[in-house]
C-alpha cells in the first residue's frame, strides 16, 4: 500500500520542473509556476476535499500535445449536487508542462 507522500511524489513526477498550473478554485483564476508551486496548490485543495465527491469523465479530446478532458463533479456540497469543468493538459516530452482547469457553465 502506498503512502500519501509516495502518491503525491508519483503524481508530481508527471509534471515538468517548470510546469504551470492555472486553476479557479479560490473564485479567481490563479497561476502557479514550477513543480513546487504546483505541489503547494494541490496540497491546498487536498486539505478540504468535497464530501462524497465523485468525478465522471465526460469527454476526452487529443490534438497533438494538448489533451482536453471535460468532467462532471458530483458532491452534495455543490449547488445542485454537481458542477462541470474542463482540464487542458499541454505535454512536453511526455510530461505535463501546463495544466489549466476551468469551470463550465
Amino acid at each position: 500500500m502506498q503512502t500519501q507522500g509516495q502518491s503525491e511524489a508519483e503524481m508530481l513526477n508527471l509534471f515538468t520542473d517548470d510546469a504551470v498550473y492555472v486553476e479557479p478554485f479560490t473564485g479567481a483564476e490563479r497561476s502557479h509556476s514550477g513543480r513546487e508551486a504546483v505541489r503547494a496548490a494541490l496540497r491546498e485543495g487536498w486539505k478540504q476535499p468535497l464530501p462524497d465527491m465523485r468525478i465522471q469523465i465526460d469527454e476526452v479530446a487529443v490534438d497533438g500535445d494538448v489533451t482536453r478532458a471535460r468532467w462532471t463533479c458530483f458532491s452534495p456540497a455543490l449547488p445542485g449536487g454537481s458542477g462541470r469543468g474542463e482540464n487542458t493538459f499541454t505535454l512536453r516530452g511526455g510530461l505535463i508542462a501546463r495544466l489549466e482547469t476551468r469551470f463550465l457553465r
